[in-house]
Parts: structure tokens; C-alpha cells; sequence
């Protein structure tokens, strides 16, 4: 696929959502996902519970911009700084990682992702990832969140990719917008 002929970010189709972030602490907004049955793997549980992520004490709103990694440019795929840098050429920002819970909280309608077996090392099915800034380099500590719906259960899944992780091309991403 030739790149010249794809409609790349701007001018390609995108989910544009505004999403309220802050005003919880970190305790209330577990709670908040609890009540509304929200999954978590131990990934997601790990970053959650570390000092790193912090939360808002004033609410403020986000515009997020869901794209495909194609969208930005790769149609063959592309590694997470790659992907990060190309985003920021566009005008794109990374995304607060408290971003990820308040997003899940307020897209409890995700259409269904694939439930079968995924294959490992690539992201899921029907997932979206959160695009913020990676906490550590270290390669057994989670690099960020993922929101995915399976069997009508919502996740807020943590994930580990290295710096050589290739993301498929249909992968989706938010961004924050400027």
C-alpha cells in the first residue's frame, strides 16, 4: 500500500471523543470502576496501584482522537516511538494515564472485541490503547492501558510492549487533541 494514496490523520475518518478527567483520587476511582463492574487484569491492577500514576484533584476536559496506526502513516505496523513521535508531528498529544479509567467509565458501550484465542504479543481484538507516556523503561512493568469488551464484560486492561513491539496496522490508538 502506497501511503501517497491513503487518507492519513487529518483527513481520514476518526472517533473524536471529549472525556471529564480529575476530581477523584486515586481510591474513588477504583471504587467508581468497581461499581460499575469494570475489569482489571494484573497488569492493569499493577499500574494502578503504583505511586507513578497520580490523579487530578480538579476536573478538567480531554478532546481524544481514536486512530488506526494506518491512520497515522504505517501500514505495515510501526514500534510504540514511532508511532508516539509521528502523533506529535501531527499535533497530537499524549494522553494523562488517568485518562484511561475516566475514558472506560464513560464508554460503557464498546462494541464486542473478538473473544477466541489472540494471538500473543499483539493487541486484542476490538482493543483500544491509551497513548500516555510510559512510567519506566523497565521491560516487566506495564507500559500503559488498553480498553477492550468481551463475552459483554468491560476491561481496563494494563499491557507490556518493549521498544521493539511492532503494533499492526489496524491497531487503534487515542490521542489527545491540542
Amino acid at each position: 500500500m502506497c501511503i501517497e494514496n491513503k487518507k492519513l490523520y487529518p483527513n481520514c475518518p476518526i472517533i473524536s471523543r471529549k472525556v471529564v478527567v480529575g476530581g477523584l483520587t486515586k481510591l474513588q476511582l477504583i471504587q467508581k470502576l468497581q461499581q460499575h463492574s469494570i475489569l482489571m487484569n494484573e497488569y492493569g491492577e499493577r499500574l494502578i496501584a503504583d505511586d507513578k500514576f497520580t490523579t487530578s484533584d480538579t476536573k478538567y476536559s480531554l478532546q481524544t482522537v481514536e486512530l488506526t496506526v494506518s491512520d497515522l502513516g504505517f501500514p505495515n505496523g510501526a514500534n510504540t516511538t514511532q508511532i508516539f513521535k509521528r502523533a506529535s508531528d501531527l499535533g497530537l498529544e499524549l494522553c494523562p494515564l488517568e485518562l484511561a479509567a475516566h475514558l472506560r467509565l464513560g464508554y460503557l458501550d464498546q462494541p464486542e472485541g473478538y473473544s477466541g484465542n489472540s494471538l500473543q504479543h499483539q493487541a486484542p481484538s476490538g482493543s483500544i490503547t491509551i497513548a500516555s507516556e510510559i512510567l519506566t523503561e523497565d521491560d516487566d512493568f506495564p507500559k500503559g492501558f488498553y480498553l477492550r469488551r468481551i463475552n459483554g464484560a468491560l476491561w481496563l486492561r494494563g499491557y507490556r510492549a518493549d521498544h521493539l513491539h511492532i503494533w499492526n496496522h489496524d491497531d487503534h490508538f487515542i490521542f489527545c487533541q491540542t
